[in-house]
Order: structure tokens, then C-alpha cells, then sequence
């Protein structure tokens, strides 16, 4: 499954990478290597490979949940066509609470008292999600697992999981989906060289070739 959607992603350009021009992370993290999954839903097909990727996830380690929630805005397409798919509801959790009406975090319906299932597209550092699962917890909804299509798998990420007592469950990687732009030659050795420095040093690798 991991190497099946590393390879999807690769297929719709959904994962680039760039080692002249490098992104800025909200983290602050400049990467030479940017991942948009919101290009799935235009790919209905490789679609629904990540999201029956999400389903056995859930079968493999028997995930018991009572609503899908995906993070504004990113998870928001993905968690709702999951939901859809399994007959579950489905809520979206806000960055920020509306100015107006109820202001609440969380659209959808009440989540006090249920077990939430968070999705989402992308993980690096792990700050967003975290602040979801911060939201539901506030609102009374119980957390304990978070599907994401793409982790980093930065280690300050697992460690933030860990501390928050959520289990991630990715999809796929970025060391997979890596290893398969390698072996398809979608980048070059000495590119794959430089993509990998910044793997192992993600927060130095920027001054290092004088990016900042």
C-alpha cells in the first residue's frame, strides 16, 4: 500500500521537488521536496486508491470511531469523502473560530462524549493536526488516532504525537515516496544526494546552501 500510493502521488504530481527554489513550511522549514495532495480529488481514480488505503488502515489496527474529522482545509475534502464512504459522520474542525454565529472550532455537529477519527493530507512537524485534536478534546470529543496520506516522518513529529497520546497512521512516507522517485529516475542521483541531506537535518539544511 505505502509503495501503491507513493507512486500514485508521484503519477499526478501531487509530490514535487524543487532544490532551487524551496518552499517554506508553516514550521518555518524551508524543503526542497513539496507535497499537494489537494490535487487528488481532480484524479477521481488514484483517489480512491489513498482512500481505500485509509480503509484498511482502519481495518489493520481496528480503529473504533464514531465521526470523521478532517482539519480546515487540507483534510476537509478527504475525511468527508471517507466518512461518506463508510456511512460515518463527518465534521471539520477550523485554524480559527468564526467571528460571527456560534464561533465554534468545530462545523458539523456535537462531538462531546464521541470517539473522533482525525484525517488528514500531510503531515511534517505535526503542529496543525495537533491543534485539531487540541479543538476536538476542547469540545468534549475523544481522540486517539489520526490518519494522514503523507507524514514527513520527522522524528519532533512522532515525539509530538507521542506526547499527546495520538497514534499516526500514515499511508505512506516521505522515505517511500523517495525511494520510488529514485527508482522510477524521476530525480537524479546527485538531487536524491541533496534531498536526503535535508531528510537528516531538515531545520540546517537551508543556511547549508545559503537559502535563507
Amino acid at each position: 500500500m505505502e509503495k501503491e500510493i507513493a507512486q500514485v502521488l508521484l503519477k499526478i504530481e501531487a509530490v514535487g521537488f524543487n532544490i532551487d527554489k524551496p518552499i517554506t513550511f508553516k514550521s518555518g522549514i524551508k524543503s526542497p521536496v513539496y507535497v499537494d495532495n489537494r490535487k487528488l480529488p481532480f484524479f477521481p481514480s488514484e483517489w480512491k486508491i489513498v482512500l481505500n488505503g485509509f480503509k484498511e488502515l482502519i481495518e489493520k489496527n481496528k480503529i473504533d470511531f464514531d465521526i470523521v474529522a478532517g482539519v480546515e482545509s487540507g483534510g476537509i475534502p478527504h475525511s468527508t469523502a471517507l466518512g461518506f464512504l463508510l456511512n460515518k459522520p463527518s465534521i471539520f474542525v477550523r485554524k480559527k473560530a468564526k467571528e460571527h454565529g456560534t464561533k465554534s472550532m468545530i462545523e458539523g455537529g456535537n462531538v462531546k462524549g464521541k470517539k473522533v477519527l482525525l484525517i488528514e493530507d500531510l503531515v511534517s512537524t505535526g503542529g496543525s493536526s495537533l491543534a485539531g485534536i487540541e479543538s476536538i478534546r476542547n469540545e468534549g470529543g475523544i481522540v486517539d488516532d489520526c490518519l494522514v496520506i503523507v507524514s514527513y516522518d520527522f522524528k519532533e513529529a512522532k515525539d509530538a504525537f507521542e506526547k499527546a497520546k495520538v497514534k499516526l497512521h500514515p499511508t505512506t512516507s516521505f522515505p517511500i515516496i523517495l525511494g520510488e522517485a529514485i527508482s522510477s529516475g524521476k530525480i537524479s542521483g546527485a538531487q536524491a544526494e541533496k534531498i536526503k541531506e535535508w531528510f537528516s537535518d531538515p531545520h540546517n539544511w537551508a543556511s547549508k546552501y545559503g537559502f535563507e
